[in-house]
């Protein structure tokens, strides 16, 4: 009697994160799904089974990068903007390899991969909120919430990834420079 093949939740996650790493590390042209099973100590089959092709797969790192970063701007949301702020380095500097194959553009470069586009958008949702919601509290000055929250966006997205790939003097003190930008970009937006 052959043993029954279980492909479950927790070796998703894992094939999910050891592309993350390798394609961070190696780049996606030379990672193979062999390589992924290998260091998930799995099957191809199972990786083919899960996921169809190396582009499925490749999608759904970013989607599932896009989503967990989604979570990480939920729980800070009631903090608001700066909270937000926040989270959005934290969640960076925790998820480096994730944080470069969203926003790096390596994949869509190699093959045909992106995020999932309501996917992706969901991520700034907590943010175009924030701004919203100041707006109407009076605490933000009144522009469009979308020019508003993409300006915000691009400027710790910027900081982050400057950060990121070590940019800068080595002396630099991130936690500190990215603390003043938050507190400029609210003195920037502020009624």
């Amino acid at each position: 009697m052959a043993r029954p093949i279980v492909h479950n939740e927790s070796l998703r996650q894992e094939l999910l994160a050891v592309t993350a790493e390798l394609v961070d590390r190696e780049g996606p042209a030379r990672v193979t799904m062999r390589d992924v099973a290998a260091a998930a100590q799995t099957s191809t089959t199972a990786v083919y089974s899960l996921f169809g092709g190396k582009s499925q797969l490749l999608t759904a790192v970013v989607d599932d990068g896009f989503r967990s970063f989604h979570e990480s701007q939920l729980a800070a949301a009631a903090g608001g903007l700066h909270a937000l702020g926040v989270a959005y380095r934290a969640w960076a500097l925790e998820h480096q390899a994730l944080y470069r194959l969203m926003f790096g553009g390596a994949l869509a470069a190699y093959v045909d991969c992106g995020p999932s586009p309501d996917t992706a958008a969901a991520a700034m949702t907590p943010l175009i909120e924030a701004v919203a919601s100041a707006q109407t509290a009076g605490t933000m000055r009144q522009a469009s919430v979308d020019i508003v929250a993409t300006a915000i966006w691009g400027q710790v997205h910027g900081l982050v990834s400057l950060e990121l790939a070590q940019l800068g003097s080595p002396e630099t003190d991130w936690e500190s420079v990215y603390s003043s930008a938050l507190d400029a970009l609210a003195r920037g937006w502020a009624a």
